[in-house]
């Protein structure tokens, strides 16, 4: 590899706060970035899982993750979620930085959820109920706890030892917190999935009008963590609407069943950063997250600014 004597390629430690990584989020989306613009990610199945390349540039930045999927890690005492991601100079393609690619999308994806919901909660929404315990599920406790007013959370889990141990983690950060089963949402203001499941976990009746409900832990177009039953009340966002048609298996399994909004009456993400999605406030509202390079980029650039600003 050749590098100009000037930029010379970096480890990155991925050490921003929740705080910081939603702000570089929302920054990129009030700058003008259209998430209907940007490139698809590349899915390849391999005898492990799935290989996900995920490239995106700005005039000031490029850079590529490739990530692996691996099912079968979590019982080898390995992460289910792998990968690296390379940043590159925008103007030059000159490789500026390494990062690990799942401690990277291990803060962004939280981020996401939380610029999303920071607009689409209430403002006094202080009780969250989080279905998973894996690391996404500590990831958007911490991100939403940075930015929200929360009080209360519920953890709902399918194994009792990580649930516990998550619960015990809320109250560590200041929280109540309580191992609960799925009909906690009816007295939820935040709902968010972060799980592997590909069935609906919960009963969309449930949720209360007030409540927000995210949906992250799956880009699988057969695969949902939401019935249709929320899709049918809810106000739909996405980060984008094409991605969401290829992948967004909440929302597209619920119009199989009859569910009528479709990408229509979905508002992407930059429209609700930027004001221009309605937000009802008579209905749930509902973010379907699956995870988009630009997110990475604007996370790795944000984190390369800081390493060049002696941070």
């Amino acid at each position: 590899m050749t590098l100009a004597p000037d930029q010379p390629l970096t480890w990155l430690p991925v050490d921003l706060t929740p705080a910081q990584a939603a702000a570089a989020v929302r920054q990129v989306l009030r700058d003008g970035l259209d998430p209907e613009d940007c490139p698809a990610r590349s899915n390849v199945r391999v005898p492990a899982g799935e290989l996900l390349m995920m490239p995106a540039a700005t005039a000031e930045y490029a850079g590529v993750k490739i990530a692996g999927v691996a099912p079968a890690n979590p019982a080898r005492g390995l992460p289910r979620i792998t990968g690296s991601y390379l940043l590159l100079d925008g103007p030059t393609l000159q490789p500026l930085a390494l990062l690990d690619g799942a401690a990277l999308t291990a803060l962004r994806t939280p981020a996401v959820t939380a610029v999303a919901l920071d607009v689409l909660a209430e403002p006094d929404a202080a009780h969250l109920v989080l279905f998973g315990a894996g690391p996404q599920a500590y990831g958007h406790l911490d991100a939403l706890a940075a930015i929200r007013p929360l009080e209360r959370v519920t953890v709902v889990a399918r194994r009792p030892g990580p649930a516990r141990e998550l619960a015990e983690y809320a109250r560590r950060c200041g929280l109540v917190a309580a191992v609960g089963t799925p009909d906690a949402v009816a007295g939820a203001d935040l709902v968010v999935c972060c799980t592997t499941s590909a069935e609906p976990l919960f009963d969309g009746a449930l949720v209360p009008d007030r409540a927000v409900v995210a949906a992250v832990g799956s880009h699988d177009p057969a695969g949902r963590e939401t019935d249709a039953a929320l899709v049918r009340r809810a106000a739909c966002y996405v980060e984008s609407r094409a991605v969401a048609l290829r992948e967004a298996g909440d929302l597209l399994l619920a119009r199989a069943e009859g569910a009528t909004a479709g990408p229509d009456d979905w508002y992407n993400l930059a429209e609700l950063v930027t004001g221009r999605a309605p937000v009802p406030r008579s209905s749930p509202r509902f973010f379907k997250s699956v995870g988009m390079a630009w997110q990475d980029l604007a996370v790795a650039a944000e984190l390369h600014r800081k390493f060049r600003h002696g941070g």
